[in-house]
């Protein structure tokens, strides 16, 4: 375990070296109110509070990505956009127990641990200093205060939403499918709810219907998509049930706020040359690239915004804007854009996300009420600069 003094406890680091060191050592395990501990699992369920790895996409590699022997208490959470060896460094400087990197380190999978390369080398020196490493990804991209979020508040006064929207979880009933159909006889009615209700993953309901002046009953079940298959070979049995069928898909419901992308409407327009300085102010970058779209000048009007933060192209294809405002754009879909009169504007990938870090060192401190430390990397920057 290692014993270490937080600069936020500066008042009673001075008092510390004026002690015989076996008294060091006693005081320095005495924590400041505001500066407390977690342990690693509570730290990761608040996480997960905070947002919801279900947000992220299918395809990413996101939550605890490096564990350290249990019991792992954490006292310094230490915030990164990449981690790098650079930054590593850095987090080992600050004595750090727990590595927040916004991109994972590790997304493809590894066949060994040794020192050959530097994700693995991260990786042993993070198990060998007892550093745990976590990363949400996408699930800030999705999150309703996440980067994307941050990234709209650059552009001035609007309103926005995900331009891909985030489904929930489950579905708010059982089953994937919905059956529904009349019986009009009770003898009918017996038999059918009686087969129906003998197959596996189904739930059955039925209220009393009138149709041209008939007396039915209509019947609605809901069923797995391998129980399906078994109601519909039922049904077929009977044709004129089965005429009368309708089956529905159920989807997962979408979730407000919460998604990939945002479609940003200005309450004012601006002239792309305004816009682009703000961009510029909120990201703290003196430039940026841009590929006017086609008949488009530095003063034409804009009012409706497509951003998405890092590599926005999939996110972005199909959005009706005025501008896409992204980190980076293949050639070929800068070409596409540009040809439909959309203004691209490029900041590089991680500039797009890297400011975000300073509101979630606040949010995070607040959401988990100042039990640990949160510190924000200095070393941590985009490779690519301008020259």
């Amino acid at each position: 375990m290692r014993y270490s003094v937080s600069p936020s406890v500066c008042m009673l680091s001075s008092h510390l070296r004026l002690v015989p060191a076996r008294v060091r050592l006693v005081h320095s395990l005495v924590r400041s109110p505001s500066c407390s501990f977690m342990d690693l699992k509570a730290l990761v369920s608040s996480l997960n509070d905070f947002a919801s790895l279900s947000f992220a996409e299918s395809w990413d590699n996101v939550g605890l990505l490096v564990e350290p022997s249990p019991p792992h208490t954490v006292n310094t959470l230490f915030l990164t956009n990449d981690l790098t060896e650079e930054v590593m460094e850095e987090a080992l400087q600050k004595k750090a127990d727990f590595i927040l990197s916004y991109h994972p380190p590790i997304f493809r999978p590894m066949k060994r641990i040794t020192w050959k390369t530097w994700k693995e080398r991260l990786v042993i020196r993070a198990l060998e200093n007892r550093i745990a490493i976590y990363s949400p990804h996408t699930a800030y991209d999705a999150a309703p205060q996440g980067v994307n979020n941050w990234l709209a508040k650059g552009l001035g006064v609007c309103t926005s939403r995900p331009i891909h929207p985030s489904k929930a979880p489950n579905c708010p009933t059982e089953g994937t499918h919905r059956v529904e159909f009349s019986v009009n006889h009770a003898q009918d009615l017996d038999k059918v709810m009686s087969t129906v209700k003998g197959i596996s993953d189904v739930s059955v309901t039925s209220f009393s219907a009138r149709t041209d002046d008939e007396e039915q009953t209509r019947v609605s079940l809901n069923c797995s998509q391998q129980a399906l298959m078994q109601v519909v070979a039922f049904l077929s049995q009977n044709r004129q049930l089965y005429q009368k069928t309708e089956i529905l898909s159920l989807e997962k419901p979408p979730l407000l706020h919460t998604g990939m992308g945002r479609l940003c409407t200005l309450d004012d327009s601006v002239s792309l040359a305004t816009l682009i300085e703000r961009i510029k102010r909120h990201l703290k970058l003196s430039h940026v690239r841009l590929a006017l779209g086609v008949g488009r000048t530095l003063e034409s009007q804009v009012r409706v915004v497509a951003l998405c933060a890092g590599s926005g192209s999939s996110v972005l294809q199909g959005a009706e804007a005025d501008v896409y405002l992204t980190g980076e754009m293949s050639h070929h879909d800068v070409l596409d854009a540009a040809s439909q009169g959309i203004n691209v504007i490029l900041c590089e990938h991680s500039n797009t996300e890297r400011g975000f870090l300073s509101d979630l060192r606040d949010a995070l401190s607040a959401h988990l009420e100042r039990k640990i430390n949160i510190i924000l990397s200095g070393a941590d920057r985009d490779p690519l600069q301008v020259v």
